[in-house]
């Protein structure tokens, strides 16, 4: 997938896939929800989520709401914050080990 937001392109096949979250539920149901995080070869980072419409990853019109594939630029903070929250230990020794500490 490839987006151009602000005048910067996010392509998911020449940025490096950093990890992976699926919420476990099937394409078919509304709640469904995917997203994978990515690092351009600039250093920035990005969400290439997808979701049913009962997710973020939806829009609607007055009559319907359904889910979508998109792209989020996210800053490094966020990134982590990210792998954090989605338990990705290994990612963050990896791409975050000068901003962590052993406790």
């Amino acid at each position: 997938m490839k987006k151009v937001i602000e005048k910067k392109v996010y392509n998911t096949e020449t940025a490096t896939l950093i990890a992976e979250y699926w919420n476990g539920l099937g394409e078919d149901d509304f709640m469904y929800c995917e997203e994978y995080l990515y690092r351009t070869r600039k250093g920035s980072y990005f969400l290439r989520g997808s979701g049913g419409p009962l997710t973020k990853y939806s829009e609607s019109n007055e009559n319907q709401t359904w889910g979508i594939s998109t792209i989020i630029p996210i800053s490094k903070e966020e990134a982590y914050e990210w792998l954090e929250a989605n338990d990705k230990t290994e990612a963050i020794e990896e791409y975050f080990s000068n901003d962590i500490d052993e406790a």
